[in-house]
């Protein structure tokens, strides 16, 4: 079974699937042709002014994935971007490859449970 994997950048390990940088930013260091891109979605990534406030602060994790929820919903490129996902994980895992240090408190995770949740609503 196909499902969406959060993979870092920056990670050594870098598994098969369809490739979508969901960071608004590209990533320091690290070049085009070295990613293998197959998609760089960064209009459904935090706006600049959410991401600033947050700044990767583990204490304002709660607060941020509530206003950026509130963003993906409010996003026009939002419906799109799900049915990419839904698309391609008919053939093969879909990877939201992200930047930032933390795997548990970053933007690529509430992506992930978004997504989900929108890909499950689809079917009902």
């Amino acid at each position: 079974m196909t499902k969406i994997k959060l993979v870092r950048v920056y990670a050594q390990d870098q598994p098969e699937g369809y490739r979508i940088l969901v960071d608004r930013l590209w990533p320091r260091g690290k070049s085009k042709s070295v990613l293998y891109l197959d998609c760089w979605a960064k209009e459904i990534g935090p706006t600049t002014a959410l991401r600033k406030w947050f700044n990767h602060d583990d204490n304002k994790f709660s607060e941020f994935r509530q206003k950026y929820l509130v963003e993906l919903a409010e996003n026009p490129a939002g419906a799109e971007f799900v049915k990419t996902v839904e698309n391609k994980l008919q053939e093969q895992d879909v990877l939201f490859l992200y930047g930032a240090k933390n795997p548990l408190h970053n933007q690529a995770v509430i992506l992930k449970e978004y997504v989900e949740g929108q890909i499950v609503n689809l079917h009902k």
